[in-house]
């Protein structure tokens, strides 16, 4: 039974969909990092918000245990992705289950300011009564930058044009066709800052975006803009904000997120000019069950199916693909491992054809699970997720094609390897019954179901072979279970692929190798490629 340890807070709705779906479960929120390192290599699954930070060592502790981290929420800055996808964990967050309690929390935030909201609570609290003092500004008519264009910000953007605002936004991959249906006007980012009443933040932290506002680009803005973020702390320079507002170029913030939280002191800090919450923008009864709810669904999924979603380190596979794709998973990844064993030479390249029926799925996880078999045989932690990675990193090559035209079969997955010293391809198939099939090697046409042990041998095609090694075979006690032939002409090139049922030494392949008109021989292992 798959295991999940939540970690962190969690509405108890989380828990209820592991158990309904299957999976052990148990709720350990508060760990430090010692004592999550300590436990972590028990669990296929770890389920977190903001409070656990997942580190690189924290995933060493793992053990390679660990199959995935869901985020029940938006930001993953607590985890680390890259230490993840090298280990091979898959990372996992719930865009959505947020969105709209936290586009309507940018929008308070926004009337609060424009209205001077706090400050004017606080005062009235105090029995001071200064209505003359907190003159505020309309929303109505004023121009609204949205910075980001995901689902959070095209939610603002929806509300902020309800409010009558126009809205400007920036967006690197924002279409203008997206743009026309938002009802928004497509513009760059110093455009933005220059026609801006109020400026919202609506985009994740990564390098392109940290520090996004700070003093340069505020030069840019209006005098008396006005500025909100309920994004991720570290998108403005608190320090730079803070000196624009004390000098009047800014008028106010609202900031919902800081860059170093708890935030317990900070520069913005003090201000009537800034309305600060403690990172309250997920904060409603609603968002919080709807995040546990599919975070839990999401990994549950993942361990007990394969179905992957709102994965953040690998390509998706939804609940109704995942049992289409399952037998071409089997399919992929024996032959990467059956290219994989057979390369005794620096990988170079590897194309991947998609032919058929085959080429009109989802064939993004399938390539990765292709490279996953190739290059297992050299690196034994290698998994679906970081086997793109691997390949990257060494400098391998990897094409993808697809055509949906139909030659001698309905659907067929071919792969060709280039090392420094030769080429070779392996062709596969699905029968009737779903499982695979090797159906060519080296261009050479044979039909095999791989087997846990097999025999891989090339030959030139000649009386007496077959004879000449079931006596080598028998003799040293190696049971045939198959035997599957292919040639590409009389006397010319031949393949044999020999299932048997118990590995082969060296002695053995020793003997075969020495056997007249025999060119390769090379014993075969799937038995991890079958499970």
């Amino acid at each position: 039974m798959a295991k999940v340890l939540i970690s962190d807070k969690m509405s108890p709705r989380a828990a209820e969909v592991f158990r309904d779906r299957g999976v052990e479960v148990d709720e350990k929120p508060g760990l430090t990092p010692e004592g999550l390192a300590e436990i972590i290599d028990q669990y296929d699954g770890l389920a977190i918000r903001s409070s656990t930070t997942v580190t690189p060592e924290i995933l060493a502790a793992a053990k390679g245990n660990l199959k995935v981290i869901g985020r029940a929420g938006i930001g993953v800055d607590n985890i680390d992705q890259e230490a993840a996808t090298a280990q091979g964990v898959c990372v996992m967050n719930t865009p959505f289950g947020n969105s709209i309690t936290t586009a309507e929390h940018a929008i308070s935030m926004m009337m609060a300011l424009a209205r001077q909201i706090p400050a004017a609570d606080r005062s009235t609290h105090e029995g001071k009564w200064e209505k003359n003092r907190f003159m505020g500004v309309e929303l109505y008519g004023k121009v609204l930058g949205v910075i980001g264009c995901g689902n959070i910000g095209a939610i603002v953007c929806d509300r902020a044009i309800g409010l009558k605002m126009r809205v400007v936004a920036f967006d690197p991959y924002l279409s203008e066709e997206r743009a026309l249906d938002l009802g928004v006007e497509r513009v760059d980012l110093d455009t933005l800052f220059a026609r801006a009443d109020f400026i919202t933040l609506h985009t994740p932290l990564n390098d392109a975006t940290r520090g996004i506002i700070n003093a340069d680009s505020i030069a840019k803005m209006k005098t008396g803009v006005r500025i909100i973020n309920c994004a991720r702390g570290g998108l403005l320079v608190e320090e730079d904000l803070r000196a624009a507002i004390d000098a009047g170029q800014v008028a106010g913030a609202a900031v919902d997120v800081f860059s170093s939280e708890p935030a317990k002191e900070n520069a913005l800090f003090g201000s009537d000019a800034v309305v600060a919450t403690p990172h309250l923008g997920a904060s409603t009864t609603e968002a919080q069950v709807n995040v546990a709810v599919q975070v839990a669904e999401q990994m549950a999924d993942y361990l007990l199916t394969g179905a992957i979603t709102n994965a953040l380190n690998m390509a998706s596979v939804s609940a109704e693909e995942a049992p289409r794709l399952k037998p071409y998973f089997s399919l992929a990844r024996e032959l990467g491992s059956f290219a994989g064993q057979l390369t005794e030479s620096a990988l170079q390249s590897v194309h991947i054809e998609y032919q058929g029926h085959v080429a009109g799925l989802n064939t993004r996880p399938l390539t990765a699970i292709v490279l996953e078999g190739l290059l297992r045989p050299l690196i034994s932690n290698v998994n679906m997720i970081n086997a793109p990675i691997v390949a990257k990193d060494r400098g391998i090559e990897v094409k993808e094609t697809r055509s949906e035209g139909v030659g001698d079969y309905q659907t067929l997955v071919r792969v060709s390897v280039t090392t420094e010293n030769q080429s070779r391809d392996v062709a596969g198939t699905l029968f009737a019954d779903n499982r695979p099939r090797i159906v060519q090697v080296k261009g050479i046409k044979l039909e095999a179901e791989l087997v846990g042990h097999m025999l891989y041998l090339t030959n030139e095609d000649q009386p007496g072979l077959i004879g000449a090694l079931g006596t080598v075979l028998g003799d040293n006690g190696v049971n045939v279970a198959t035997f599957h032939l292919g040639r590409a002409e009389e006397g010319g090139d031949a393949i044999a692929l020999i299932g048997v049922d118990q590995p082969i030494n060296d002695a053995v392949l020793t003997a075969v190798r020495a056997l007249p008109h025999v060119g390769q021989a090379k014993a075969l292992n799937f038995l991890g490629s079958l499970n």
